[in-house]
């Protein structure tokens, strides 16, 4: 279409030149201007819908780069910027990272094992590296301990479990349900930092009666452990911090909720392409099938 050339090359060619070449009229032109105008204001009411839908889908977690992943994955043309723009025109935002302090404690007399990760947080397959730490989280009958185990991998969060004391039996238990869940078919290093759980006589004993030998590795700082801080950093910046948990059930029935529907299933993860974890998971058992 005339019109639609002209548009095209207006910031290269006078439009009154163009209109005049191929005997179209400027008026014309400029009703043509309006009217793509207005198709683009629809398309936004349009796209803005799905933006809103995905945020609140996301439990008003995602800021625009996983609002546009989304939208990629659903086939919604929408580039970054205009969705940042549609989101900031809407007053959608995710929700940014707090600070907050480490849980386990070393002990002094404590013998750790090497660490053999060294800061190299990539797996070639998962199961290869399992990463492991402890949070807390405050209700009104106490602090709830939460040990969580996490595949390297894909991220996905492979066990977990609660309880009111931190003691091995809270590490140990974490790691009996990853094991129970996904048992490794091959040698695999399990990964935590020196923290008193994990390096005790309960928690060495538990991996070394393992059919497939689980190699331990323990870093020396939270540092060593990034991955699984980080996941702590999210869990707390997108649920923990917006809650007020009556009882240590009220907290666990959260945590499920939040861990194994959605940032297992649902939550797009950065480092693995912003995809779920259990996505990526799922991509590389079909692969090896």
């Amino acid at each position: 279409m005339k019109y639609e050339f002209i548009a095209e090359y207006a910031h290269e060619h006078p439009v009154r030149l163009m209109c005049e070449v191929l005997g179209v009229s400027r008026s014309g032109y400029h009703k043509f201007c309006q009217g793509r105008v207005s198709q683009r204001a629809e398309a936004n009411v349009r796209v803005l819908e799905q933006i809103k839908t995905i945020h609140q889908e996301s439990r008003g977690t995602y800021g625009s780069p996983r609002v546009h992943q989304e939208l990629k994955r659903r086939a919604i043309a929408c580039g970054r910027h205009r969705t940042a723009r549609l989101m900031a025109s809407a007053g959608l935002v995710g929700r940014a990272r707090k600070r907050f302090r480490t849980t386990t404690r070393q002990r002094k007399s404590a013998i750790a094992a090497p660490d053999l990760v060294q800061r190299d947080f990539a797996a070639e397959r998962p199961h290869d590296v399992w990463t492991s730490d402890i949070t807390y989280i405050w209700t009104d009958e106490g602090w709830l301990y939460l040990a969580v185990i996490l595949d390297l991998c894909t991220r996905t969060v492979v066990g977990w479990t609660t309880g009111a004391r931190i003691d091995a039996e809270l590490v140990c238990s974490a790691l009996k349900r990853a094991l129970t869940r996904y048992r490794p078919l091959w040698k695999m290093i399990m990964h935590s930092d020196r923290g008193s759980q994990y390096t005790s006589e309960l928690f060495r004993k538990l991996l070394n009666k393992q059919p497939v030998p689980l190699e331990q590795s323990n870093g020396l700082s939270c540092f060593d452990n990034a991955v699984t801080e980080s996941f702590f950093h999210t869990l707390k910046t997108e649920l923990v911090s917006f809650e007020h948990y009556h009882s240590r059930e009220e907290a666990h029935r959260s945590l499920f909720e939040y861990i194994e529907v959605f940032y297992n299933r649902n939550r797009l993860h950065s480092s693995i392409g912003y995809v779920p974890p259990m996505e990526k998971l799922e991509e590389y058992l079909q692969k090896a099938a």
